[in-house]
Protein backbone atom coordinates (compact mmCIF):
# COMPACT_ATOMS: atom_id res chain seq x y z
CA UNK A 1 0.00 0.00 0.00
CA UNK A 2 1.42 3.20 -1.05
CA UNK A 3 1.76 6.23 1.31
CA UNK A 4 1.45 9.28 -0.45
CA UNK A 5 3.12 12.20 1.24
CA UNK A 6 1.27 15.52 2.15
CA UNK A 7 2.77 18.33 0.64
CA UNK A 8 2.35 21.70 2.36
CA UNK A 9 4.10 25.20 1.64
CA UNK A 10 5.49 27.75 3.83
CA UNK A 11 3.68 27.16 7.04
CA UNK A 12 4.55 28.87 11.14
CA UNK A 13 4.15 26.80 13.78
CA UNK A 14 2.01 27.68 17.07
CA UNK A 15 4.12 27.49 19.96
CA UNK A 16 4.44 23.80 22.17
CA UNK A 17 4.38 23.07 25.81
CA UNK A 18 7.46 21.20 26.67
CA UNK A 19 8.62 17.59 26.83
CA UNK A 20 6.15 15.40 28.12
CA UNK A 21 8.00 13.19 30.89
CA UNK A 22 4.96 11.55 32.52
CA UNK A 23 6.28 7.66 32.70
CA UNK A 24 3.14 6.00 31.63
CA UNK A 25 2.66 8.60 28.65
CA UNK A 26 2.11 6.28 24.73
CA UNK A 27 5.41 6.44 23.02
CA UNK A 28 5.60 8.77 19.81
CA UNK A 29 8.79 9.45 18.75
CA UNK A 30 8.50 12.33 15.66
CA UNK A 31 11.37 12.78 13.09
CA UNK A 32 12.54 15.72 10.82
CA UNK A 33 15.04 14.33 7.88
CA UNK A 34 17.01 17.58 6.48
CA UNK A 35 16.77 16.48 2.58
CA UNK A 36 16.50 20.21 1.25
CA UNK A 37 20.41 21.26 0.27
CA UNK A 38 21.73 21.75 -2.75
CA UNK A 39 24.42 19.26 -1.97
CA UNK A 40 27.27 21.39 -4.11
CA UNK A 41 30.15 19.37 -2.37
CA UNK A 42 28.47 16.35 -4.29
CA UNK A 43 28.60 17.66 -7.86
CA UNK A 44 28.55 16.50 -10.68
CA UNK A 45 26.32 13.92 -9.03
CA UNK A 46 23.85 16.74 -7.35
CA UNK A 47 23.41 17.94 -11.28
CA UNK A 48 21.16 15.96 -11.83
CA UNK A 49 19.33 14.77 -8.47
CA UNK A 50 19.19 16.07 -4.83
CA UNK A 51 21.92 14.90 -1.84
CA UNK A 52 18.79 13.11 -0.39
CA UNK A 53 18.85 10.59 -3.60
CA UNK A 54 22.63 10.09 -4.29
CA UNK A 55 23.20 5.95 -4.03
CA UNK A 56 25.11 4.20 -1.52
CA UNK A 57 24.96 0.67 -1.10
CA UNK A 58 22.36 0.57 -3.79
CA UNK A 59 19.74 3.00 -2.06
CA UNK A 60 19.43 6.42 -1.62
CA UNK A 61 20.59 8.11 1.46
CA UNK A 62 16.68 9.06 2.20
CA UNK A 63 16.30 5.26 2.64
CA UNK A 64 19.18 4.99 4.64
CA UNK A 65 17.76 8.00 7.06
CA UNK A 66 14.22 7.01 7.35
CA UNK A 67 14.77 2.91 7.68
CA UNK A 68 16.82 4.14 10.63
CA UNK A 69 15.02 6.16 11.90
CA UNK A 70 11.83 3.57 11.45
CA UNK A 71 14.08 1.18 13.18
CA UNK A 72 14.59 3.58 16.06
CA UNK A 73 10.88 3.71 16.62
CA UNK A 74 10.01 6.94 14.90
CA UNK A 75 6.00 7.21 14.48
CA UNK A 76 6.00 10.03 12.33
CA UNK A 77 8.58 11.67 9.74
CA UNK A 78 8.68 15.05 8.30
CA UNK A 79 11.03 15.53 5.19
CA UNK A 80 11.80 18.81 3.78
CA UNK A 81 12.31 19.18 -0.17
CA UNK A 82 14.02 22.16 -2.53
CA UNK A 83 16.19 20.75 -4.82
CA UNK A 84 15.22 18.48 -7.45
CA UNK A 85 12.17 18.28 -4.80
CA UNK A 86 9.93 15.72 -6.87
CA UNK A 87 12.47 13.11 -6.58
CA UNK A 88 12.08 12.69 -3.01
CA UNK A 89 8.39 13.36 -3.66
CA UNK A 90 8.30 10.91 -5.77
CA UNK A 91 10.30 8.16 -3.92
CA UNK A 92 8.44 8.48 -0.71
CA UNK A 93 5.40 7.92 -2.05
CA UNK A 94 5.95 5.12 -3.87
CA UNK A 95 7.29 3.31 -1.04
CA UNK A 96 5.70 1.93 2.28
CA UNK A 97 7.37 3.31 5.23
CA UNK A 98 4.48 1.51 8.18
CA UNK A 99 4.97 5.13 9.01
CA UNK A 100 3.16 8.48 8.08
CA UNK A 101 5.34 10.78 6.34
CA UNK A 102 4.95 14.14 5.26
CA UNK A 103 6.57 16.72 3.33
CA UNK A 104 8.01 20.31 3.98
CA UNK A 105 7.79 22.22 0.47
CA UNK A 106 10.88 24.71 0.38
CA UNK A 107 10.92 24.50 -3.70
CA UNK A 108 9.42 28.45 -3.44
CA UNK A 109 12.49 29.66 -0.72
CA UNK A 110 15.36 27.16 0.71
CA UNK A 111 14.88 28.15 4.48
CA UNK A 112 18.34 26.85 5.62
CA UNK A 113 17.98 24.63 8.70
CA UNK A 114 16.10 27.24 11.02
CA UNK A 115 13.53 27.92 8.75
CA UNK A 116 13.32 24.56 7.68
CA UNK A 117 12.51 23.53 11.42
CA UNK A 118 9.84 26.05 11.95
CA UNK A 119 8.07 25.27 8.92
CA UNK A 120 8.42 21.65 9.81
CA UNK A 121 7.03 21.95 13.22
CA UNK A 122 3.38 22.71 11.78
CA UNK A 123 3.04 19.26 9.67
CA UNK A 124 3.51 16.81 12.91
CA UNK A 125 0.73 15.82 14.80
CA UNK A 126 -0.22 18.31 17.70
CA UNK A 127 2.32 16.96 20.88
CA UNK A 128 4.27 18.21 23.58
CA UNK A 129 6.64 15.05 22.61
CA UNK A 130 10.93 16.91 20.60
CA UNK A 131 11.71 16.64 17.26
CA UNK A 132 14.78 14.15 16.32
CA UNK A 133 16.36 16.26 13.62
CA UNK A 134 18.85 13.96 11.21
CA UNK A 135 20.61 15.32 8.69
CA UNK A 136 20.50 12.72 5.89
CA UNK A 137 23.73 12.64 4.34
CA UNK A 138 24.79 11.52 8.10
CA UNK A 139 25.57 7.85 8.75
CA UNK A 140 25.97 6.52 12.60
CA UNK A 141 25.92 4.09 15.09
CA UNK A 142 23.65 6.66 17.24
CA UNK A 143 21.04 4.72 19.28
CA UNK A 144 18.46 6.69 17.98
CA UNK A 145 16.14 5.17 20.09
CA UNK A 146 17.99 5.42 23.54
CA UNK A 147 18.43 9.15 22.97
CA UNK A 148 14.73 9.87 22.66
CA UNK A 149 14.05 7.88 25.67
CA UNK A 150 16.75 10.40 27.23
CA UNK A 151 16.01 13.37 26.00
CA UNK A 152 12.05 12.81 26.92
CA UNK A 153 13.29 12.95 30.61
CA UNK A 154 15.67 16.05 30.17
CA UNK A 155 14.48 19.58 30.95
CA UNK A 156 16.69 20.78 27.91
CA UNK A 157 14.80 22.56 25.57
CA UNK A 158 17.12 21.40 22.58
CA UNK A 159 19.96 18.13 22.98
CA UNK A 160 22.78 18.49 20.77
CA UNK A 161 24.63 15.02 20.18
CA UNK A 162 28.39 15.94 19.30
CA UNK A 163 31.63 14.17 20.19
CA UNK A 164 34.82 14.71 20.60
CA UNK A 165 36.03 14.52 16.92
CA UNK A 166 38.76 16.54 15.04
CA UNK A 167 37.33 19.72 12.83
CA UNK A 168 38.34 23.26 12.75
CA UNK A 169 34.71 24.57 13.69
CA UNK A 170 34.07 23.50 17.82
CA UNK A 171 30.92 23.98 20.22
CA UNK A 172 31.49 25.24 23.21
CA UNK A 173 30.13 23.77 26.53
CA UNK A 174 30.60 23.96 29.80
CA UNK A 175 31.35 21.75 33.08
CA UNK A 176 27.19 20.97 33.17
CA UNK A 177 27.36 20.45 29.44
CA UNK A 178 25.61 23.47 28.38
CA UNK A 179 26.05 25.30 25.40
CA UNK A 180 28.09 28.61 25.84
CA UNK A 181 29.00 29.57 22.36
CA UNK A 182 31.54 28.48 19.04
CA UNK A 183 34.94 28.44 17.81
CA UNK A 184 36.60 28.91 14.36
CA UNK A 185 40.17 27.12 15.84
CA UNK A 186 41.51 28.48 12.21
CA UNK A 187 40.72 31.44 12.11
CA UNK A 188 40.02 32.39 16.17
CA UNK A 189 36.48 33.30 15.48
CA UNK A 190 34.27 33.18 18.46
CA UNK A 191 30.22 33.46 18.83
CA UNK A 192 28.84 33.59 21.91
CA UNK A 193 26.04 35.79 23.85
CA UNK A 194 28.90 36.14 26.81
CA UNK A 195 30.86 38.84 25.80
CA UNK A 196 33.85 37.83 27.93
CA UNK A 197 33.99 33.94 26.93
CA UNK A 198 36.97 32.82 26.86
CA UNK A 199 37.61 29.56 24.76
CA UNK A 200 40.24 27.35 26.16
CA UNK A 201 37.91 27.61 29.63
CA UNK A 202 34.99 25.26 27.67
CA UNK A 203 34.48 22.03 26.84
CA UNK A 204 35.10 21.69 22.75
CA UNK A 205 32.67 19.62 20.76
CA UNK A 206 32.07 18.80 17.46
CA UNK A 207 28.43 18.84 16.13
CA UNK A 208 26.83 15.77 14.50
CA UNK A 209 23.97 16.64 12.10
CA UNK A 210 21.67 14.61 14.81
CA UNK A 211 19.94 16.55 17.67
CA UNK A 212 16.33 16.92 19.47
CA UNK A 213 14.45 20.47 20.09
CA UNK A 214 11.59 21.05 22.14
CA UNK A 215 8.49 22.40 20.22
CA UNK A 216 8.28 25.14 22.73
CA UNK A 217 10.94 26.86 21.01
CA UNK A 218 8.49 27.61 18.70
CA UNK A 219 7.85 31.28 19.83
CA UNK A 220 11.72 32.14 19.95
CA UNK A 221 12.09 30.63 16.34
CA UNK A 222 9.19 32.96 15.21
CA UNK A 223 10.84 35.76 15.44
CA UNK A 224 13.75 34.73 13.05
CA UNK A 225 13.82 35.94 9.58
CA UNK A 226 12.06 33.93 7.15
CA UNK A 227 15.59 31.76 6.52
CA UNK A 228 18.53 31.00 8.91
CA UNK A 229 20.32 28.49 10.23
CA UNK A 230 19.73 26.77 13.12
CA UNK A 231 22.98 27.08 14.60
CA UNK A 232 22.62 30.85 14.81
CA UNK A 233 19.59 30.00 16.72
CA UNK A 234 20.93 28.09 19.16
CA UNK A 235 24.07 30.20 19.29
CA UNK A 236 22.22 33.63 19.95
CA UNK A 237 19.51 32.17 22.37
CA UNK A 238 21.93 29.87 24.67
CA UNK A 239 21.75 32.12 27.35
CA UNK A 240 18.60 32.17 27.72
CA UNK A 241 17.20 28.53 26.73
CA UNK A 242 19.53 25.18 27.96
CA UNK A 243 20.81 23.59 24.78
CA UNK A 244 22.60 20.77 26.02
CA UNK A 245 25.44 18.35 24.62
CA UNK A 246 24.94 14.78 24.66
CA UNK A 247 28.36 13.31 24.04
CA UNK A 248 28.63 9.75 22.76
CA UNK A 249 32.51 8.44 23.15
CA UNK A 250 31.92 5.76 21.23
CA UNK A 251 29.91 7.46 18.26
CA UNK A 252 30.96 6.21 14.82
CA UNK A 253 29.94 8.72 12.77
CA UNK A 254 30.36 10.02 8.46
CA UNK A 255 29.32 13.25 6.87
CA UNK A 256 28.48 11.92 3.43
CA UNK A 257 29.64 15.36 1.95
CA UNK A 258 32.03 14.85 -0.86
CA UNK A 259 32.13 12.15 -3.79
CA UNK A 260 35.55 10.83 -2.07
CA UNK A 261 33.31 9.72 1.34
CA UNK A 262 30.89 7.57 -1.09
CA UNK A 263 33.20 4.66 -0.30
CA UNK A 264 33.67 5.19 2.83
CA UNK A 265 29.82 5.63 3.20
CA UNK A 266 29.68 1.76 1.87
CA UNK A 267 32.21 0.34 3.78
CA UNK A 268 30.46 2.11 6.95
CA UNK A 269 27.00 0.50 6.28
CA UNK A 270 28.38 -2.82 5.40
CA UNK A 271 30.22 -3.16 8.66
CA UNK A 272 26.85 -1.28 10.38
CA UNK A 273 24.74 -3.98 8.85
CA UNK A 274 22.47 -1.24 7.62
CA UNK A 275 21.82 -1.76 4.02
Amino acid sequence: MLRLPLILGSIVSAPSPPFNTHPFHHFIMRALVFAAGLGTRLRPLTDTMPKAMVPVCGKPLLHHTISRLVAAGATEIVVNVHHFAEQIIDYVAHHDWDVPIRISDERKLLLNTGGGLRQALALFSPSDEPILIHNVDILSNADLRALYHEVLQSQADALLLVSERKTQRYLLFDDNHRLMGWENIATHEVRSPYPELIPSNYHHFAFSGIHFVSPRLATALSSYPEAFPIMDFYLNECQQFHFQAKVVEDLHLLDVGKLDTLSAAEAFLQAEDNV
